[in-house]
């Protein structure tokens, strides 16, 4: 049994429910940013040190809700633990980002990927179970994952890239090659989600991190029709509550009014777009999550201030009377930086919180 929530702003805000304040969660939330996340990391050894450890991966998970009123956490994890599960050999140098000892490159490495065995990544169910238990009903829990397309750049290329050549090589001259890692990631994401749903998440998030690379065209083929994929495979309701699906593509805002088509409860936006014009493509029928941009923080505390107000208003009036209606999940338009000053997230979450509230009265008035 799990404690009840004593703050569901968050998951009211993803149905598209009022809430008393404008709900906020940052990507990377837990991270370099805060001191004591380094500290933790430096005694874990590496990054999936931490992230394989569940009592290490519950700590970092509630180190940013023990500075900040944030509205909900996030399982502390990575996007690419399920191609990790396949047997790619995932790692994380000091100061860089993932790399897979293992990419796949040809057919015989496509042909060679199926749906991993879920135990391969019991220690992130763990994880879940154990931070729902650790917050103690105090905020809701978010589950995650890549998204097919995203994974499958990873995959290919066996680390970042600045091109996309190898993968979109692929792409363009065995689409059948492509189509058929898809179908493997697509069904691999879906039942990783539902086990996290299974093991307390609250919500679920897919992030279409390299969606926006994409040709227009391509885009439909390769990444939205996956990520449908996935949508169409999750559990809905678990122990009687709903179950919320977000989905985040960075650099998607070319294509929103036919990801408004997506079946799941919120669309992440970057920070490229204007959420008032987002709400006009997507329509009234989902909410939306962000979307300042992260390097705002960088600025001094007077600045956060003034530029989440501006985000807050560029969305328009919030939802304040019953039934469902537009509603805002206040995020950044990605990932918040490594070299943010922490105080200077405290004056954004604080901001939010204090202006939706003003914003709320003003509509009601």
């Amino acid at each position: 049994m799990t404690a009840p929530l004593r703050n569901d702003s968050f998951l009211r805000a993803c149905l598209r429910q009022a809430t008393p304040h404008t709900p906020i969660w940052l990507m990377r939330q837990a991270g370099r940013y805060l001191p004591e996340y380094r500290d933790l990391r430096a005694r874990a050894g590496s990054f999936m040190g931490l992230a394989t450890n569940v009592d290490y991966a519950t700590e970092v998970t509630l180190q940013p809700l023990e500075r900040y009123a944030l509205d909900a956490a996030i399982l502390f994890s990575d996007i690419l633990t399920v191609p990790d599960a396949m047997g790619l050999g995932l790692s994380f140098a000091l100061g860089e980002g993932p790399r897979f000892a293992s990419p796949v490159r040809d057919e015989a490495a496509v042909r060679a990927l199926a749906v991993p065995d879920m135990e391969r990544l019991r220690y992130v169910f763990d994880a879940v179970a154990s931070i729902r238990k650790a917050l103690d009903g105090r905020v809701p829990l978010i589950g995650f994952s890549g998204s097919p397309w995203t994974l499958a750049c990873y995959m290919v290329e066996g680390a970042g890239s600045d091109d996309y050549r190898l993968v979109k090589t692929m792409l363009y001259s065995r689409p059948d090659l492509m189509h058929r890692m898809l179908e493997v990631n697509a069904d691999a994401v879906a039942t990783y989600l539902n086990a996290q749903i299974a093991a307390g998440a609250q919500a679920v998030m897919i992030f279409d991190s390299w969606g926006g690379v994409l040709a227009d065209g391509a885009f439909q083929e390769f990444s939205l029709a996956y990520t449908a994929r996935v949508l169409s495979q999750l559990t809905r309701t678990h122990e009687g509550a709903t179950i919320p699906r977000i989905v985040f593509t960075k650099g998607g805002g070319l294509w929103l009014a036919q990801m408004g088509a997506l079946d799941c409860d919120v669309l992440g936006v970057d920070w490229t777009v204007n959420l008032g014009a987002a709400r006009a493509l997507v329509g009234e029928h989902k909410a939306l999550q962000g979307n300042l941009d992260p390097n705002v923080l960088f600025a001094a505390p007077q600045q956060v201030r003034a530029q989440a107000r501006r985000v807050l208003e560029a969305f328009g009036a919030p939802h304040t009377g019953a039934g469902t209606g537009p509603t805002q999940i206040f995020n950044l338009g990605h990932g918040i930086s490594q070299h943010t000053p922490p105080e200077h997230v405290q004056a954004l979450v604080d901001e939010v919180h204090t202006h939706s509230q003003a914003m709320r009265r003003t509509a009601g008035s």
